[in-house]
């Protein structure tokens, strides 16, 4: 029997599920952090998903200023769970320094990725009557309004065309490209 005909649904499952948990903690982390409305469905509906193992956490790890430490624990946690699951089912084991950094390049890799999805769909909502996306278009508001702002201090007004979109899109993707490379050498360098 095919030991790939076994792994790799178990591998798919494996990071099917933590992926979409990381993404929720991750979520709850960003909301919290720049200061969405609370009561928001999507913003309740991911602090009742995470609130246990972070209830958990908090007891152990307190907050930093306005940063939630025990959600970066847990984010961190999750994500090297994840990777050593993957890995060892692979048959592809790592030190833990290299299982730490590539945890860490994935976890960076996700946040620019959500803020890259969030800048497009909010651009994309902006056309468009919003009806039934109100919940989603005031979160996206929430986490995208600081980096378009802050791209709209450099950018001239064009008759009306916002640009910061278009801007903070190049930036983020600039970004991925100038952090993560140097990261996973780094990892391969402790392996």
């Amino acid at each position: 029997m095919n030991t790939s005909y076994v792994t790799n649904p178990m591998i798919f499952i494996i990071d099917t599920v933590l992926s979409l948990y990381i993404l929720a903690v991750l979520l709850r982390f960003l909301l919290q952090w720049c200061g969405a409305e609370f009561y928001n469905p999507i913003s309740q509906f991911l602090v009742k998903i995470t609130h246990p193992p972070l209830r958990l956490l908090r007891r152990f790890v307190p907050p930093v200023g306005k940063i939630d430490t025990s959600s970066l624990v847990l984010l961190l946690g999750l994500q090297m769970l994840s990777d050593f699951s993957i890995l060892m089912l692979s048959g592809v084991m790592r030190s833990i320094g290299e299982l730490t950094l590539l945890s860490i390049a994935e976890l960076i890799s996700l946040l620019l990725n959500v803020y890259v999805f969030a800048v497009f769909a909010r651009a994309l909502l902006s056309w468009f009557d919003l009806g039934g996306f109100r919940a989603a278009s005031s979160i996206l508001y929430s986490l995208t309004e600081p980096l378009l702002d802050t791209c709209r201090r450099f950018i001239p007004d064009l008759a009306g065309v916002d640009l910061s979109p278009l801007v903070a899109l190049m930036l983020l993707q600039l970004t991925k490209m100038v952090i993560l490379p140097p990261l996973h050498e780094l990892a391969n360098l402790i392996g």
